[in-house]
């Protein structure tokens, strides 16, 4: 296996040492023919279509795509190698010798197990209705809110750091009174966006009158935000709430749920997965293992032979 390991790196570092004399060229397009031609024929006679070139490809590693692109002729002496090598093992009934045996059973069974749970999740049908009723029951899951944000950053080490912009920089504890008191101020009828132009430390935010982001209920945001935000009516400002480098106070400008037109695909995939997962989850259950003997799965080392 180490002769076999050496001599595939030998010809593929070869391929892209040939190949790549300067900076990495895009590699060749896939040749255009039909999948019937026969591109190479092997020394005992069997023939190699472009049809099992791609099927072969499409198995391969990204970095073997690469090599085998950039120098076919070589890939194809490198699997005709690999094909009597191969046949050779065979003829010695090396496969059914350990450790090679219990080596290629597991690789088997490696793809064998996904394959099975693809073609689970392929098997399942979801039908429109199912979309629409899931839809209907579950729109809170396609709320999305449009706020505006002032935010107040603070620093750990603020009495030691340079003002920014001409502010002085807030401890944590004077960031958070500041903004309580300007939620004060907002629950008192102050102008939200007069206040994030006189306040607000987010830049970006802040130069287009606080507008900071359209939320979902799906998106990647933190606990507090996703708790805070979509309990919000249009008009709604949150409770002061506190990030790593400083705190928030988010306004609801407009809070709509996404059609189903928009999210159809969502669904369909999200009952696909759902489905396959209970079917998987069965399967699961099914797998009985007996343990004859708890020594095996034991955590205590046995004790050393004296």
């Amino acid at each position: 296996m180490k002769v076999l390991c050496l001599l595939a790196f030998a010809s593929f570092s070869a391929i892209w040492a040939q190949s790549t004399p300067g900076p990495a060229a895009p590699p060749p397009a896939m040749p255009d023919l039909p999948d019937e031609t026969v591109v190479a024929i092997f020394g005992d006679g069997a023939k190699l279509t472009m049809g099992d070139f791609k099927r072969i490809f499409s198995a391969l590693p990204p970095a073997n795509q690469q090599m085998a692109m950039r120098n076919r002729e070589v890939w194809l002496h490198q699997w005709e190698l690999l094909r009597k090598l191969t046949k050779m093992a065979e003829d010695a009934k090396l496969d059914e010798e350990s450790p090679y045996k219990e080596t290629l059973a597991y690789g088997r069974m490696n793809v064998l197990g996904p394959a099975q749970i693809n073609a689970a999740i392929n098997r399942v049908v979801v039908e429109p209705g199912d979309i629409v009723k899931y839809y209907d029951s579950n729109k809170q899951k396609y709320t999305q809110v449009r706020v505006k944000a002032i935010y107040i950053a603070f620093s750990d080490d603020a009495p030691a750091s340079v003002p920014s912009q001409g502010k002085k920089a807030l401890t944590e504890a004077q960031a958070k009174a500041k903004a309580a008191k300007l939620l004060a101020a907002i629950k008192g009828g102050a102008d939200f966006v007069k206040l994030v132009k006189a306040n607000s430390d987010d830049q970006t935010s802040r130069e287009k009158d606080g507008d900071f982001a359209t939320l979902r209920s799906t998106d990647n945001i933190p606990d507090a935000f996703r708790a805070a935000v979509f309990t919000l009516k249009k008009g709604d400002v949150s409770e002061v709430l506190k990030q790593p480098n400083g705190f928030y106070l988010l306004r609801a400008e407009e809070v709509t749920v996404r059609p189903l037109s928009e999210v159809r695909d969502e669904i369909y995939n999200d009952l696909k997965n759902v489905r396959a997962d209970e079917w998987l989850r069965g399967i699961d259950r099914e797998a009985k293992v007996q343990i004859v003997n708890p020594a095996f799965i034991s955590a205590t080392p046995a004790p050393a032979k004296q």
